[in-house]
């Protein structure tokens, strides 16, 4: 077996690499890693996922066997975001609801008529266990952090 950190990137056919790069943007916080003028990257931050999108008009928008590719979110009240955020990105909203009590679900398409899914499941005991800090850690960001200048460290005699 081969370890891998799970399914890391869809890469799909897109007419408008300006249009899909700021919708994905909107609605994620996608940030580019990589353009050219056919190809680009862009990443959820947080995450290891990577979305690859490719000019290529005739095939943009075809199902080909892929019927959706899905967000799951990180809080189930985040759903009222998730609709907004596509509202004002100028996609639009086909399905709502909620698979179970706690799980909510949308269902919307993106300019170039992709059906993604943003979606809340509750735990399940495969997901990664969240990391704890150590105790002898502070708190803040390590950038938030005061240092001590080297001069001031020296001990007294």
């Amino acid at each position: 077996m081969v370890k891998t950190y799970g399914l890391t990137h869809v890469a799909v056919a897109v007419a408008d690499l300006d249009r899909t790069q700021a919708f994905y943007q909107a609605i994620l916080g996608a940030v580019t890693v990589y353009r050219d003028a056919g190809f680009l990257q862009m990443q959820t931050p947080g995450s290891r996922d990577v979305l690859v999108f490719e000019r290529n008009a005739a095939l943009a928008g075809k199902a080909g066997g892929v019927l959706h590719f899905g967000f799951r979110l990180m809080r189930p009240a985040d759903i009222n975001a998730a609709r907004a955020a596509v509202d004002a990105a100028g996609g639009s909203i086909s399905e709502s609801g909620e698979f179970v009590p706690g799980e909510p679900y949308l269902f919307a398409t993106d300019p170039d008529g992709y059906t993604i899914e943003l979606w809340y499941e509750i735990p399940t005991a495969v997901d990664p266990k969240p990391r704890r800090r150590s105790a002898s850690r502070s708190s803040r960001p390590r950038s938030q952090r005061s240092r001590v200048p080297a001069s001031a460290q020296r001990t007294r005699r």
